[in-house]
């Protein structure tokens, strides 16, 4: 690997950084399930009976009683993902400290892990969405498409508070080109580090980078109750003069999954461009 070494006059140790946005989706998952001792949790999804009319005389007064049904979800953690990267002693001297095992950390967190975390989980969610629909998006037909899929989780009975607008950036473009579409974007710096960019019909708009977004992703309407994100293990090492290094060793390892509950799978709206859209 080729490293530019800095010149002595460089005594600003300025780093080009490449922009690299947080996460974009800790808001629209929840941690409600324990996975401490287990790799696999499994979720019981329990039925219930219709109503029947009461007889007031006879043996069944309340009916002939059925015994419930009952399913079983499993989740297994599958997503165990590492990583590895040394700095000799002599490269951070003589780049005047720019790799420096702490910052090229950060780095490899801002840059790598969290932008994957955040990939894998909208594409579960994606895939797994209780209803999707296909069309081209303009700035004409765009407020119509955001009511539809909210008309859908109205009679879904998805809990209004919760409610998230997941766009690309094309499509919030598209957003503010619409005359009936009103957004409230006068939030505070904690939404806005969360990517939220604005409220739509009370709904927290996030705008997530299309590289983090299935081909041909339109929009979102989902609610956080949809999907669970365990993140079992983040853990980051840096080894100062490990055996057979002279310099700094860094080791991380993230093991992490993303599952729809099956009940809850019609709480996740999703909208696709046409293919070469």
């Amino acid at each position: 690997m080729a490293i530019n070494y800095a010149e002595k006059y460089d005594l600003q140790k300025l780093v080009d950084e490449k922009f690299m946005e947080g996460s974009k989706t800790e808001q629209l998952v929840n941690k409600d399930f324990d996975f401490v001792g287990a790799q696999t949790v499994k979720v019981y999804n329990i039925g219930t009976v219709p109503l029947t009319d009461y007889a007031r005389t006879g043996v069944n007064r309340f009916g002939s009683p059925d015994e419930l049904d009952t399913t079983v979800q499993e989740m297994t953690m599958t997503q165990d993902k590492s990583f590895t990267f040394t700095i000799d002693k002599m490269n951070e001297d003589e780049t005047m400290g720019a790799l420096n095992a702490g910052k090229a950390l950060d780095r490899q967190i801002r840059e790598r892990v969290i932008p994957e975390v955040d990939t894998y989980r909208l594409d579960v969610m994606a895939t797994n969405a209780g209803k999707t629909a296909t069309a081209n998006l303009t700035a004409t037909n765009i407020y119509d498409k955001i009511t539809e899929a909210t008309e859908v989780l109205d009679d879904a009975e998805v809990p209004f508070e919760g409610r998230y607008l997941v766009v690309t950036p094309a499509t919030y473009t598209l957003m503010k080109k619409n005359k009936d579409i009103v957004m409230e974007t006068e939030i505070g710096q904690e939404m806005r580090a969360r990517g939220v960019v604005a409220l739509v019909d009370g709904m927290e708009v996030v705008k997530v980078p299309s590289s983090r977004l299935p081909e041909n992703f339109g929009f979102m309407v989902c609610h956080n109750v949809a999907t669970t994100a365990p993140v079992k293990l983040a853990e980051y090492r840096i080894h100062e003069d490990a055996p057979g290094i002279s310099g700094s060793l860094v080791e991380g390892r993230v093991y992490f999954d993303a599952f729809v509950l099956d009940n809850k799978k019609d709480a996740i709206f999703v909208h696709n461009n046409s293919t070469g859209a």
